[in-house]
């Protein structure tokens, strides 16, 4: 009996110890836009309204965050007939070869209370490169209580020549800049 009664100190603190938190991407309250100069002298935006995605945040351990999200690339809105079809077409996102866009990142380091930058991997045309994530907390996380909803805003900037999408390159900007608007739920 001794040796049990060393064990329960153990296990009262393994269940005072806050557990990892795991969060739904809500599809629904969810956006992505990437924006691109145009001609060099305006810009068009393109949107990708289905996305999914779970977050793993082990609790007072945000730097052992998971995030994995993956977009419906055939659900692609853009601002016009003939941008959407390039857009879809094998010169850029080639959604018949490649219907998803995904992003799965590794690791949350905080600057302030709701700012952070989280690294990653993109993965869009079947080409894999480095990203990270700037991302800002609509409340700080640290504070957030078990069941509550989070939501944030990421900025990435990427090189679309970097995912083999070099046509247009005249007309079309090099540079894409990506906005994600995300509610999260616990599940």
């Amino acid at each position: 009996m001794g040796r049990y009664l060393f064990a329960l100190p153990a296990l009262i603190l393994l269940a005072a110890a806050p557990l990892s938190e795991r969060y739904l991407l809500q599809s629904e309250d969810s956006d992505v836009s990437a924006k691109v100069a145009f001609f060099g002298l305006a810009s068009k935006t393109a949107r990708f309204p289905k996305i999914s995605g779970t977050a793993l945040i082990p609790a007072g351990d945000p730097a052992n965050m998971t995030l994995d999200v993956t977009i419906d690339a055939r659900a692609l809105e853009a601002p016009d007939r003939v941008t959407l079809s390039r857009l879809r077409g094998p010169k850029f996102f080639w959604v018949e070869k490649y219907p998803t866009v995904t992003f799965s990142g590794q690791g949350l380091t905080m600057r302030d209370a709701r700012a952070g930058k989280v690294s990653g991997n993109l993965t869009a045309r079947g080409v894999t490169r480095p990203v990270e994530l700037e991302v800002v907390f609509d409340d700080p996380p640290a504070l957030a209580k078990s069941g509550e909803t989070l939501g944030l805003t990421a900025t990435t900037r990427i090189n679309r020549r970097d995912f083999g999408m070099k046509s247009y390159s005249l007309i079309v900007g090099k540079m894409v800049d990506i906005k994600i608007r995300s509610r999260m739920r616990p599940g």
